[in-house]
């Protein structure tokens, strides 16, 4: 954040009197006394400030005074000599110095707005920072005031030129566009529209506009700001809000609503059900990437509830004709640029492609195969019979091997004529009439060679108008075939993942080249077509080979062949009886067709069993919390031969790639679900899950009832329940750090905490203090699981490194984690800064909810807000001590293990210690949470003593290497799942 020189000015105007506006703004009064300008400075020191007046466009007096009634107290006690006066020495931090500015929104809003960063930009305020840079950044200072609007309502031209929108708006003043909306969450048009008194009173000059007058009007609970938020309706269904109001703590029901009720996701009306609004995960995602400032200005923005119908679906049909047309539109281009396929490498892949006529679409799929991969490729094109272009294909396309055949020989035997030219590893026989998708070739070749037990590799084939015509295939008992998800949209998550499956379809099938040529290619029996790429498949997994989908593979097919209706349906029916003649004994061994088998007929392997893990969110690493320890056993299941289904309590707001990055390519993730569905999900998947596992013992409670009902349904013998830490231990540790008294006796309300874990075979306790009050309650059926860390002990030494870090997610305002560094910042913080000097810093690091409010960290001069990251290890490299002033939890502290296996030596609570099982001094170093200065002198000792931290970190690093090895974690997995499936 760096100062501007060119905007010096602005510096001075908003903390200066400004003569020459101050004698427009009040030139009845001033005409009146005769002043001129040279003389309204000293008109404003002797008269104006008891006038109310204001000094300059940028600081509203009379509003000031009435807003901070504490401060107009102490002007008319002498102490002030007006509210710009007060502002200016002492309320530049916390109050604000007009009704359209909010510093408190302000600082918030972007995370660069921290109080060191403003101090050492040479800023005195974030006001201060917005008028002199945050306004010509296009930055806003209020939900009232958006700058990209007002710029649209600029006069003709002007718009493009205007370098501080906010500023101009104040120095033209707020009567140029008395009735005009400025941002989503006011609306003037409809103000006007419903006060028609208010409207008069502007037109007479008692108000600026109507924004001025809802913002600054002394009765604020008798005004709605827009048809979609209602006053009366908002405090009558949150008492708690009218007290605050009556109270004077808030200015209105729409001042709370804004700053809390918003993120609560309270009803703004009778009719806005905000909470079901944004249920959809795009909306989520929208006000999490910041393109939305909450759910409530996404609604308004996007009027939901005013859009037209939508129009009719394209059908297949309309969808392939296009197709045509498109082809067509397109040959002339490719004619011209012409197709090169020539390479003086050998080819990684050898290409067939069979053409019966259809000039136009087998260019185009040229062009998408040369498209979609730059390497050297073999392109093999069968020409079977054709009279249109592809007769002399070969003046078009360079580098290619043309077959050319009489008549139309059919795809099989064109297939197997191609296939006796390969020269690759791998051959991919593909359609005529696809249009492959970004990396589609590639991922296909590295999912085929990376495993030499994979024999052929599928992809998600996605019809003309939008929706799948496969994800993988299934074959029944009867030997009917079934594309997996037919018709549903391409990216639910049961196509979203990699399995072994049946067969894929010959549209786009890529094979190992030694393998399909020792079967002798396509069996001739099935020619001209159908079933035999099912027959090859079968004949691939006989040789012990697995046929794989990836959904990385992608492509549109237009299915635009050329047989006729009549004689597709009798080839079908001949070569259906033949392949089950064929195959028989293999037959026999496939389920029964059923719909609901589907979700376990989809795999051709059994596994180890299919296991359905339910948890508050999908776990991603970066939401710590127990998130991360949950990511690691859907891993190891994986890794263990488990099928793995994840299932979110609530449904995820993260973007596909960051969920499908957060796990194995292999497992399921349910990405469009979410607790009310799961009933609905069970019957559905009815005995397709061999066991449940269940994190955290709360969702025991919650799964209760929706378990009982769904018994017939699931494996009620082979539930699991990893409690992952106990909430009574965490809630009495709050309890007495805060001298509260407890609701109710320990023991009792531990008993209610675990009442619902009767559902479970199998209790996971995450240590052996935890795992010991499960025993003393009665359970006899417990395990413990930690967390699993490999060491790194790569980073710089002592030497290279300085400062201090804490790094750990906050998703609440009752975060342990915001506890913390609340209770360090204020009070262990300030003794190091004392002691290390001033240009210490304290790095926070990782994920924030964006509903918790960091205001007053940000604004520590030492603070070094750090955000989340994608990659922590040059963070733990570049930090010399770890802190982890824990006051109250339960469970174990991921970051504990985390920061030892980074080989960064912790200062943490003897809470900590005694939950891992770590000796204190040894491991780590502790001091006791409500003594700061002895945990700033633990601090200060590792941070100078060279030989004590290297002593340290070595031993911590010896207790992850020991205690946290991913195989033995692994192991432990496996005897939990063991004994869920063993015998009783």
């Amino acid at each position: 954040m760096a100062v501007s020189p060119d905007h010096a000015e602005m510096a001075a105007c908003w903390a200066s009197f400004d003569a020459a506006w101050y004698h427009a703004r009040y030139a009845p009064v001033l005409d009146l006394m005769g002043v001129t300008p040279a003389q309204a400075c000293d008109f404003y020191h002797e008269h104006g400030v008891a006038l109310c007046h204001a000094p300059n466009p940028f600081f509203d007096e009379e509003w000031y005074r009435a807003t901070y009634p504490d401060v107009a107290a102490l002007i008319a006690q002498g102490a002030w000599r007006s509210g710009f006066d007060h502002y200016l020495n002492v309320g530049l931090r916390d109050h604000n110095p007009h009704w359209l500015f909010d510093e408190h929104a302000y600082r918030a809003a972007y995370p660069d707005m921290t109080q060191a960063g403003l101090e050492q930009a040479g800023y005195r305020n974030g006001y201060d920072h917005y008028l002199r840079a945050g306004d010509t950044e296009m930055r806003t200072g209020s939900c009232f005031f958006d700058p990209a609007t007002y710029l649209a309502l600029a006069p003709e031209g002007e718009g493009s030129t205007l370098a501080r929108p906010f500023a101009d708006y104040l120095l033209r003043g707020a009567t140029a566009l008395p009735w005009r909306t400025l941002s989503p969450y006011f609306d003037a048009e409809w103000y006007a529209r419903t006060y028609p008194d208010v409207q008069a009173d502007i037109t007479q000059g008692v108000w600026q506009s109507a924004l001025h007058h809802y913002l600054c009007n002394a009765t604020p609970l008798a005004f709605d700001p827009g048809p979609l938020f209602s006053e009366s309706f908002y405090c009558a269904v949150n008492p708690d809000v009218l007290e605050a109001v009556e109270r004077g703590e808030l200015r209105n029901g729409y001042a709370h609503f804004l700053r809390h009720g918003v993120h609560e996701l309270r009803k703004p009306c009778s009719m806005l059900d905000l909470a079901q609004y944004m249920r959809d995960p795009a909306i989520q995602a929208d006000v999490t990437e910041g393109r939305a400032r909450d759910g409530f200005g996404h609604y308004l923005t996007a009027r939901p509830d005013l859009r037209p119908a939508a129009p009719p679906a394209v059908t297949e049909m309309q969808a392939r004709a296009l197709f045509r047309h498109m082809c067509a539109v397109r040959l002339p281009l490719l004619l011209a640029a012409g197709i090169d396929f020539s390479s003086g490498e050998p080819p990684a892949l050898s290409v067939i492609i069979i053409a019966h006529d259809q000039f136009e679409m087998t260019m185009s799929t040229l062009a998408s195969l040369r498209a979609n991969y730059a390497g050297a490729l073999q392109v093999i094109v069968v020409d079977s019979g054709s009279r249109d272009g592809v007769a002399h294909i070969e003046q078009h396309v360079k580098g290619i091997e043309v077959l050319r055949f009489a008549g139309n020989i059919g795809f099989v035997r064109g297939c197997n004529a191609g296939l006796a030219r390969v020269v690759a590893p791998a051959v991919l026989f593909l359609n005529n009439d696809v249009d492959l998708q970004y990396g589609a070739i590639a991922n296909a070749l590295a999912r085929l060679m990376a495993d030499e037990t994979t024999g052929a590799v599928g992809g998600r084939i996605i019809r003309t108008h939008g929706v799948l015509q496969e994800a993988g295939s299934i074959v029944w008992r009867d030997g009917s075939v079934q594309g997996y998800m037919r018709d549903a949209h391409p990216a639910v998550p049961e196509a979203g993942f990699v399995r072994a499956v049946d067969f894929c379809s010959g549209v786009f099938l890529m094979v190992r080249a030694d393998v399909v040529q020792a079967l002798g290619g396509f069996d001739e029996a099935y020619a001209p077509a159908y079933f035999e790429e099912t027959d090859l498949c079968l004949r691939i997994r006989a040789q012990g080979y697995r046929i794989l989908y990836d959904p990385t593979v992608c492509l549109v097919h237009y299915e635009c062949g050329t047989s006729d209706a009549t004689s597709a349906s009798r080839l079908i029916a001949r070569n259906s009886a033949l392949f089950t003649r064929r195959h028989g004994p293999e037959l026999r061994r496939r389920p029964l067709r059923h719909d609901p088998l589907q979700a376990r007929a989809r795999h051709a392997d059994a596994g180890r069993g299919h296991v359905l893990f339910i948890e508050d969110r999908l776990p991603l690493r970066y939401l710590g919390s127990g998130f991360t320890r949950s990511n690691d056993i859907i891993t190891a299941l994986a890794e263990l031969g488990y099928r793995v289904t994840v299932y979110p309590v609530f449904r995820p707001i993260e973007d596909l790639a960051t969920i499908r990055a957060a796990f194995p390519d292999h497992v399921e993730v349910i990405h469009d679900r979410e607790l009310p569905d799961l009933g609905a999900f069970l019957q559905e998947r009815r005995s397709c899950f061999d066991a449940i596992w269940i994190a955290r013992t709360h969702n025991a409670a919650r799964l209760a009832p929706i378990l009982n009902e769904a018994a017939s349904s699931i494996p009620t013998d082979r539930i699991v329940v990893d409690t992952e830490a106990l909430a009574t231990c965490r809630d009495v540790a709050y309890e007495r750090l805060h001298g509260l008294a407890s609701p109710q006796p320990f023991a009792a309300r531990l008993a209610a905490e675990l009442a619902p874990l009767f559902i479970a075979r199998q209790i996971v306790a995450v240590n052996g203090a935890e795992a010991d009050l499960l025993r003393e309650a009665g359970f006899d059926n417990v395990s413990v699981l930690g967390h699993a860390q490999v060491p790194r002990a790569t980073g710089p030494g002592w030497e290279a490194r300085g400062d201090i870090l804490f790094l750990g997610a906050v998703h609440d305002q009752n975060a342990p984690n915001l506890d913390s560094l609340a209770w360090f910042s204020a009070e262990v913080l300030p003794l190091l800064v004392a002691e290390l000097g001033p240009d210490i810093r304290f790095g926070v690091c990782g994920y924030v909810n964006p509903r918790v409010d960091l205001g007053p960290l940000r604004q520590h001069p030492n603070v070094r807000m750090l955000g989340q990251v994608a990659d922590t290890a040059p963070i733990y490299d570049r930090y010399r001590v770890f802190v982890a002033p824990t006051r109250f939890a339960a469970g174990i502290a991921y970051k504990l293990h985390e920061a030892a296996a980074n080989g960064l030596p912790i200062v943490g609570s003897p809470l900590l210690c005694q939950q891992a099982g770590w000796q204190e001094g040894h491991d780590m170093l502790c001091a006791d949470i409500t003594d700061p200065a002895a945990f700033a002198a633990q601090i200060i000792r590792l941070y100078h003593d060279q030989t004590l931290w290297d002593t340290v970190r070595a031993n911590a690093l010896h207790r992850i290497a020991t205690e946290q090895a991913p195989d033995a974690y692994q192991e432990r997995i496996s005897d939990i799942m063991h004994g869920l499936f063993a015998p009783d």
